[in-house]
């Protein structure tokens, strides 16, 4: 589809820059993807792609996650151990759903963005550091920020480009595309020998409107094959 030409036009135009990308758009319409293909376009594509999912990670472990920790900086930190912002050294972080990040988080986020720099927990040194920040986020920031959940200067740091990845739905063509390829790709998995969806499987298809975008429509086809 013409929407995602124009989103590979953005990838190859914004790839081999050092630019800051916040990726939009609903849950599953492929961000981590397009996180991905900016990396491996880019200088930095022999270095670590280090993934975050911040809603994933309770609030009280998430600056140990970003930022690791030294040795007794708490009950069970047995030994040193680095963050994923020193993992990604030279490389690119990607920031998965950035919006759920607790205000205290976005501070030192901030930080990070703006001096290249942090301590671990429970350290003084102050460690240096190169990355790429890609994030991702499918929550309206700007009502988080109008409310006080998402401070106004991350965001401004966070949008320095913007990609915003249309729902399936606003892109019919590229449903049979997609849906050819993970029956392909399922029935080579599966050992099943599928040779193409019948034409009825097509209309229903088409006429759906795939609330949970290319990740339902994945999953549709492999329990279909």
């Amino acid at each position: 589809s013409h929407e995602m030409r124009d989103v590979y036009e953005q990838v190859v135009r914004i790839a081999r820059t050092p630019t800051t990308v916040l990726i939009r758009g609903e849950s599953g319409t492929g961000k981590e993807l397009i996180a991905e293909a900016i990396h491996y376009n880019s200088p930095r594509n022999n270095a670590p792609f280090v993934r975050v999912n911040c809603a994933a990670i309770p609030e009280t472990l998430i600056e140990s996650e970003f930022f690791g920790y030294e040795k007794g900086a708490f009950t069970g930190a047995v030994a040193r151990k680095k963050g994923r912002f020193e993992i990604a050294h030279g490389g690119t972080i990607f920031l998965d759903e950035v919006g759920e990040l607790a205000p205290m988080t976005q501070v030192k986020l901030l930080r990070v963005l703006q001096e290249q720099a942090f301590e671990r927990l429970g350290g003084t040194e102050t460690i240096k550091t190169d990355v790429r920040i890609i994030t991702a986020t499918n929550a309206d920031l700007e009502s988080l920020m109008d409310r006080g959940l998402f401070r106004a200067d991350l965001y401004y740091r966070l949008n320095v480009f913007s990609i915003y990845l249309p729902p399936l739905r606003d892109r019919k063509t590229d449903i049979l595309l997609l849906a050819d390829h993970f029956m392909l790709k399922y029935g080579r998995q599966y050992g099943k020998a599928v040779k193409r969806i019948s034409t009825p499987a097509i209309d229903m298809l088409m006429r759906y409107h795939w609330p949970g975008n290319v990740r339902e429509l994945e999953n549709c086809i492999e329990r279909a094959v």
